[in-house]
């Protein structure tokens, strides 16, 4: 008995004993130790009830204040699934999952995408009668697809050129240029810079498209060497490095009844940037930030439809650093005239209120918040609602701004990162929020009553299984003495302050980014807890350059990237070598992109503090840099010439002294091997060693199992400079 005894104790124990996270779940452990969370929740409109996708993803829930927030199916996938077969027979429809894109059209209106082998269907399916009451059909061959809100056409692109096909499956070329380098409609316009993740717009009467027209015949060719072939073959793709050509853009108007195109009057010079298109509301006009190839003057255009010509500039906006549009128009639903803009230009990115004229009704900021996500308007019209960041940098919090009044009110309270959605009737908001120790929370929140309901609350997905990593937040003071910084500090799982112990300082500091935020695990990665539980201590810190803290903050890096961010990280470092537990001697660090050129920055800058160091995809000399994001921050090399010259890595090779490793992906069209292979050449000249790894078929981002196999190239770097091997 007692040896039965021992032998289930010995199991029992081993059935919950945790151990450290494997080299293969830096990559899939996010999926594997997934935090518990409802899918796609969303209110119906002129209710309050809320809907999301199961666990299994195979039902469509609903939960209501009038059954006290019971949990119900409302659709399940196999009754969908049924419906839609009935109506496409002949079509293999067959859902995986029930529509994760779906959203509420009307209160009995949902709508989503189903795919099959050859088309994509946009269909509405409506909940009382069960029925699939409107839908289009559009090939699967056609990219970027944009649909009238009416459903009654899909503009796609096929190549470089725009198609659209109506609801009788009639498909009209809009465009049939053939040559190399003219490119219509598509999102890729401007690098993706200023907010653009579109290239085609309808207006709100669906007659009507607005599309980008770039022509980057004059921008050079860049090579791209495709290995798989046993002759290699030459991908070539435009790349307008600072300094030189760029491309020139236009916008043109399709109709769709009289089949006629309109260029817009949008002038000289032809190398400038057209950003935040916007159709007006009544159809007769459209918006367009205009900025300068030089990235500090804005104007804000209103041109006419009927003829493309320029109306009028709404007003400008100038700055002797840069203006980055990053956001369209919104019109407000209450009276067409006016519109929310979003901007920077008193500080900290915040909300506008203008009318059509240009003149500038309210701001509608408050205090220092920052603007992280515009959410829209509550369902009269009279208020906005926007996500926050507070508590310096690291929280997010729901807040409603009042149009006329400009009276804000901060709707969530829990420190913490929310995602929080208010229901249409202003009665209820759910609201979902993480904090470093907090995995998951929601809950409903009575705006009137100001109770809160709970509908679920996650637990730590690593009990059980995984040494849970001690993490903590670290703050700081910038080096000008005037902004707090945050750092984020991962102890090894069975840390001892009286050892001491290596370091992985990961850092990033590019703009538009921050690495250490109030949420699970701190916005750690996975990669990072692994290090840890190989006993490193893992720190990163946000320096001045990085977003979510105003204008000031971000632009102390103009003219000379990596300065101020070298003398920010600096007392991160400085912090890591007041502790006793710290080994000064053993000190590595970590980056990739902007990370990799602020990685080979301390290796040369300042040579003496880590003995080991992984550069990935780092840009070297910022000349080889395109030019939308790269002459923002350094104006060009003609125009600052002491600048690139300061910043650039690829003549100080020869003040290298520890290890370095630069891993670079053959196939990267955003930051060229060219920068990686230039510091390969000086370490030669200046009789360095540096050892380089490149990924054959990978672009700026090495992933799936490859993304494992560098994890583990990194991993054993570290250890054998630093521990040994691992």
């Amino acid at each position: 008995m007692k040896k039965l005894l021992f032998l289930f104790l010995l199991l029992s124990s081993n059935a919950f004993a945790q151990r450290n996270l494997n080299i293969e779940e830096t990559v899939f452990g996010p999926r594997t130790y997934a935090v518990q969370n409802l899918l796609s929740t969303a209110w119906i409109p002129e209710s309050n009830t809320f809907t999301y996708l199961d666990a299994t993803y195979q039902n469509l829930m609903q939960r209501s204040a009038t059954s006290s927030w019971k949990e119900e199916v409302l659709i399940s996938k196999a009754d969908l699934e049924k419906i839609l077969k009935e109506k496409f027979s002949g079509k293999e429809i067959s859902l995986r999952i029930f529509p994760y894109d779906y959203n509420w059209l009307d209160k009995q209106t949902i709508k989503f995408t189903v795919e099959t082998e050859e088309s994509t269907y946009y269909v509405h399916y409506a909940t009382d009668t069960k029925t699939i009451s409107n839908f289009i059909e559009a090939t699967n061959k056609g990219t970027n697809q944009e649909l009238t809100s009416d459903y009654s056409k899909v503009a796609y692109l096929v190549g470089q050129n725009i198609s659209i096909v109506d609801k009788q499956g009639q498909v009209t070329e809009v465009t049939s240029d053939t040559i190399d380098g003219i490119v219509n409609g598509s999102d890729y316009t401007h690098r993706q810079e200023f907010g653009i993740n579109k290239g085609m717009w309808w207006n709100e009467q669906n007659d009507k498209l607005v599309y980008y027209r770039k022509d980057e015949t004059m921008v050079t060719n860049y090579p791209l060497i495709q290995w798989e072939e046993r002759v290699a073959t030459v991908k070539n793709v435009r790349y307008p490095m600072a300094g030189m050509k760029s491309e020139e853009v236009t916008l043109v108007i399709y109709d769709t009844k009289t089949k006629q195109k309109i260029t817009l009057q949008t002038g000289e010079p032809k190398e400038q940037y057209l950003t935040a298109v916007n159709w007006d509301p009544s159809g007769e006009f459209i918006y367009v930030g205009v900025l300068n190839r030089e990235q500090n003057h804005l104007k804000l255009n209103q041109y006419a439809v009927k003829d493309g010509s320029f109306v009028k500039t709404l007003f400008e906006e100038k700055s002797t650093t840069w203006v980055e549009p990053q956001h369209p128009l919104v019109f407000s639903p209450k009276n067409k005239n006016e519109f929310i803009y979003q901007s920077d230009r008193d500080g900290f990115n915040q909300l506008y209120l203008f009318n059509t004229d240009g003149k500038l009704l309210k701001s509608l900021g408050f205090e220092q918040t920052v603007v992280s996500d515009f959410i829209g308007f509550t369902a009269k019209g009279e208020s906005v609602l926007y996500s926050g960041v507070t508590n310096n940098g690291l929280d997010r919090q729901l807040f409603e701004v009042n149009l006329k009044t400009a009276k804000t009110k901060q709707l969530t309270k829990d420190s913490g990162t929310h995602s929080a959605k208010l229901n249409t009737t202003g009665t209820y908001i759910l609201d979902q929020y993480s904090n470093l120790t907090t995995p998951n929370n929601i809950q409903v929140l009575d705006v009137k009553k100001g109770t809160s309901t709970e509908i679920l609350k996650a637990g730590n997905p690593f009990v059980g299984k995984i040494n849970n990593p001690k993490i903590e937040f670290v703050e700081l003071q910038s080096a000008d003495g005037v902004t707090p910084l945050t750092g984020r500090i991962i102890y090894p799982s069975d840390f001892d302050p009286n050892k001491t112990y290596p370091v992985m300082y990961y850092l990033y500091g590019g703009s538009h980014s921050q690495l250490v935020t109030n949420r699970w695990l701190g916005g750690a990665g996975y990669f990072d807890i692994y290090m840890a539980q190989q006993g490193y201590i893992v720190f990163s810190m946000d320096n001045r350059g990085t977003d979510a803290r105003g204008k000031a903050f971000a632009s102390a890096t103009h003219r000379q990237l990596g300065q101020a961010e070298m003398q920010d990280q600096l007392k991160g470092i400085d912090f890591l070598k007041s502790k006793s537990f710290v080994d000064q001697s053993k000190m590595g660090i970590f980056g990739w992109s902007f990370g990799g050129f602020m990685t080979t920055s301390f290796m040369v800058h300042h040579p003496d503090i880590f003995k080991v160091a992984v550069a990935g995809g780092p840009v070297i000399d910022w000349k080889y840099y395109e030019v939308m994001y790269g002459e923002r921050y350094m104006d060009t090399p003609q125009e600052n010439p002491e600048g690139y010259k300061l910043t650039s890595l690829e003549d100080k090779a020869d003040k290298l002294k520890g290890r370095l490793l630069i891993i670079h992906g053959a196939q990267d069209p955003v930051v060229v091997q060219q920068n990686s292979m230039q510091f390969i050449q000086g370490a030669i000249k200046a009789g360095k060693q540096v050892d380089y790894f490149l990924y054959p078929s990978h672009e700026h981002n090495v992933s799936g199992k490859e993304r494992v196999h560098m994890y583990q190239k990194i991993a054993d770097y570290f250890g054998d400079a630093l521990r040994g091997k691992l």
